[in-house]
């Protein structure tokens, strides 16, 4: 599965905002091009909750990480061309993910944004967080970033009363995209049941708030198919 087009770039290190990034390769030197070094900005979905987390000292927390909990793993397998910086940061909204923005953006290639669940958890209007949500995009598009943008999965834990704030944020998602000229992955229905609907099908899900190993795979799988980032 080819999911990203791959440009020889500047690339950083994985798992960290703050690194400094190794040399371009040139277009028309010959070499092997460099991956694309996509930057994740999030919460604990781009993260890898509960399994994984990119910042080691929590990750020592954890009593078994394990590196397959990220959808970030799993794009990097289907497509080594790529590289991932993840930026995810577990329980914050999308007001405080994009007081890290530029941070995260450093150096890299293409930015993906991905937030809201925290914002719905703690009561927070969904309106306030596109405002946040489309904000970043167009910082991301200020930073000359191909910028793409990640729904709001379903919320088992917060079903049925998160379902209409979580809904009514997707739609917004979705309008940015379309106002911004931003691609939206479709993280929502990739991970629903289809049988139960405003929630994650039971085996794609580890704890009803986060995607189990297999359902950050089915993201990889499914709603990066065909993603373009130059």
């Amino acid at each position: 599965m080819r999911v990203l087009v791959v440009l020889p770039v500047l690339i950083g290190i994985l798992c960290g905002c703050s690194e400094s990034s190794p040399s371009r390769t040139p277009a028309d030197s010959g070499a092997t091009a460099d991956p694309v070094l996509v930057a994740a900005l999030g919460d604990s979905i781009t993260a890898g909750s509960p399994l994984w987390d990119p910042d080691p000292a929590t990750r020592e927390l954890i009593a078994e990480p394990d590196e397959r909990s990220q959808f970030e793993y799993w794009v990097t397998r289907a497509d080594p061309g790529i590289e991932f910086r993840n930026c995810g940061v577990f329980g914050e909204r999308t007001g405080e993910i994009a007081l890290r923005l530029d941070d995260c953006a450093a150096g890299a290639d293409a930015l993906l944004i991905q937030g809201g669940i925290n914002d719905i958890a703690q009561g927070r209007p969904a309106g306030e967080a596109a405002i946040a949500l489309r904000a970043m995009v167009q910082d991301a598009k200020e930073l000359g970033l191909p910028v793409t943008l990640v729904d709001v999965l379903p919320w088992n834990n917060g079903h049925p009363g998160a379902d209409a704030p979580i809904e009514e944020l997707n739609r917004e998602i979705e309008r940015i995209g379309d106002e911004e000229d931003v691609p939206v992955l479709p993280f929502h229905d990739t991970l629903e049941d289809p049988d139960d609907p405003g929630v994650m099908s039971a085996e794609l899900t580890i704890d009803g708030d986060h995607p189990s190993i297999a359902g950050y795979r089915e993201l990889a799988r499914q709603a990066f198919d065909g993603l373009d980032l130059p």
